[in-house]
């Protein structure tokens, strides 16, 4: 591949885009404002950009895998920012999980300097990003998904173009709704197997071989079942920005999500254990206390 890549953000999903780049022999230049991070990048093989206009005046393809609103406009439109660094040839991937109306002005800025911007979230854990198990939702200007979708295949398992700008933005919205609940679910089944007597993860097993299993069970159960949430695929605090967006885009639409909102109330629960820094996977430790068993630590 003779595109040379950029990625901002080297997170837990950022980092491992920016690895598989690597890996696949690209060009791949990365910025963070995490010393650390852009440390192990390096180490990995990539090269360190010395800001965002640096990456984005040298790539002709540049990935933002950004946690908040705020760092999207330190990103794109801060003194060193990549709008500042924009050429004609230059494409961006915006693969966050952010606000559609904060995507639409990245956009309408962006185009203004002649740069096409693609909203293309991300569906799946950051261990899932690790063995490129991943589904990209792609939306925009189809000549700029053609010009990228070369490099996006080097990341994920599936990459669907899906139409206009947003619609990206709007099919990862219900997907993580669906991840909301089916973790939620999944924390159920590993209290209920242990309040039985059940050995949690025996039950995974056997369960997860039948109807009743989900990307969750697998993926998160065995966290759950282990009760050890320090490496995290997505940070419990992290996760709350994407469930307050749902709601909002759910009310904005005036679709009604019983569910969704029942389950919301324990990731909060969560956070109030002060496990924002586990994974999502630490409501199951909500539940086992509401059960009379142990906390998990």
């Amino acid at each position: 591949m003779s595109q040379r890549v950029g990625v901002i953000g080297l997170g837990i999903m950022g980092s491992a885009y920016a690895g598989h780049l690597v890996d696949g022999g690209v060009a791949t230049s990365g910025f963070d404002v995490d010393a650390g991070a852009l440390q192990r990048f390096v180490v990995h093989g990539g090269r360190a950009g010395a800001d965002p206009r640096e990456v984005a005046g040298t790539c002709d393809v540049v990935i933002t895998a950004l946690p908040s609103v705020a760092a999207v406009d330190a990103v794109f439109f801060g003194d060193d920012g990549l709008a500042s660094g924009a050429h004609d040839e230059l494409v961006v991937v915006e693969a966050s999980t952010l606000p559609l109306d904060v995507k639409e002005r990245v956009r309408a800025r962006m185009a203004q300097k002649g740069v096409a911007v693609l909203d293309a979230p991300v569906s799946g854990t950051g261990s899932q990003a690790k063995v490129k198990d991943l589904a990209i939702y792609a939306s925009g200007e189809r000549a700029a998904y053609e010009r990228v979708e070369t490099v996006l295949l080097q990341l994920a398992r599936s990459v669907r173009y899906v139409g206009e700008f947003g619609v990206g933005s709007k099919l990862k919205y219900i997907a993580n709704l669906l991840v909301t609940i089916h973790n939620m679910s999944t924390a159920e089944a590993v209290v209920l197997a242990q309040k039985a007597g059940i050995d949690p993860a025996m039950m995974i097993d056997i369960v997860g071989d039948g109807a009743g299993t989900s990307r969750m069970l697998q993926v998160r159960g065995p966290m759950m079942a282990a009760g050890t949430y320090d490496e995290p695929g997505m940070k419990l605090d992290v996760y709350q920005k994407d469930i307050e967006i749902i709601a909002g885009f759910a009310n904005q639409v005036g679709a009604p999500t019983p569910l969704f909102a029942q389950s919301a109330v324990f990731y909060t629960a969560a956070l109030a254990q002060g496990r924002g820094k586990q994974d999502t996977a630490a409501i199951a430790s909500v539940l086992k206390t509401m059960a009379g068993l142990a906390a998990d630590p």
